[in-house]
């Protein structure tokens, strides 16, 4: 599996927790859901997005025998209610493609460098779990996770990146959860964590029919180099267009009906983009 394609499933601090007898009292979790929506848009706003389209570049760090090298690749990301879900990199040597619709999902990979050679393989059990989630946090903004069986945990305050916040934890189903930071004051989401211990920063603002997006997503990974010495693995996906409600036709989302060309690939892990600002989600987004 390419550095690349591992990268992309990362589409997402030291942190101090902050106590004191005087502090003021941690709001409810619907107060820290009705302020963090309320920094992306309006309640309306919000509920009526079906569709989020991003478009963009994502560059990663790819071993090199002269060190790690900057690689650029094209990205494109589409997440539809209520779940479907696809993303698109073009890396400089493949197309790399992950589709769910609903509860099928599949990844193929298309050699740039030799027309029309395709590999196609179904995604399994827990890899479609991951997608299903993925797409519903890019597209209900924190709220109504009850409904698809998760639930929202608040942790208390914390202090990341000198902001004091308040920690959430939007869990889908063990093994599945994202740890949000909302700065206490604005609602803004401050830092996404994975289970993977992945993190997930957003900078700059994108406004779209009314809703905020984010402009770059940056998600540091822990890992080793080739010495085994600790590193940090950074993604960058930098947003070039973002649209609201397009209308996709199914055959973006469905398994591509065409022969194996290859044997299956190794299955890449796709991003989580952090909700808006998410996919980090996500992401992402790309959510949280």
């Amino acid at each position: 599996m390419s550095t690349s394609a591992k990268s992309i499933w990362i589409i997402l601090a030291a942190i101090g927790l902050v106590g004191a007898s005087r502090a003021a009292p941690v709001p409810t979790t619907a107060q820290i859901i009705a302020k963090a929506r309320g920094y992306l848009g309006s309640d309306a706003a919000l509920d009526a997005v079906k569709s989020v389209h991003f478009i963009g570049t994502m560059v990663t760090a790819e071993p090199s025998p002269d060190g790690p090298k900057q690689v650029s690749s094209g990205i494109d990301i589409i997440f539809q209610k209520p779940y479907r879900q696809r993303i698109m990199l073009t890396t400089p040597t493949t197309v790399q493609v992950t589709g769910l619709d609903d509860y099928d999902a599949w990844q193929r990979i298309q050699e740039r460098d030799q027309a029309g050679r395709r590999r196609l393989a179904l995604l399994q059990p827990e890899m479609i779990k991951k997608l299903r989630a993925n797409t519903w946090e890019n597209l209900n903004f924190y709220r109504g996770i009850e409904k698809r069986g998760g639930h929202v945990q608040v942790i208390g305050p914390a202090t990341v990146d000198g902001v004091a916040t308040v920690k959430v934890i939007f869990a889908h189903e063990p093994g599945i959860t994202f740890v949000r930071f909302f700065d206490l004051a604005t609602g803004r989401l401050v830092l996404t964590e994975t289970d993977r211990g992945d993190r997930i920063r957003e900078e700059g603002d994108v406004m779209v029919q009314g809703l905020r997006f984010p402009q770059k997503v940056t998600s540091v990974a822990s890992g080793t180099d080739a010495a085994g010495k600790p590193v940090e693995n950074r993604t960058v996906i930098t947003f070039e267009r973002i649209t609201v409600n397009e209308v996709f036709p199914d055959g973006d989302f469905e398994v591509p009906m065409i022969p194996d060309q290859e044997p299956a690939p190794a299955v890449a892990t796709p991003p989580v983009v952090p909700p808006a600002a998410p996919p980090g989600a996500t992401t992402p987004a790309v959510q949280p």
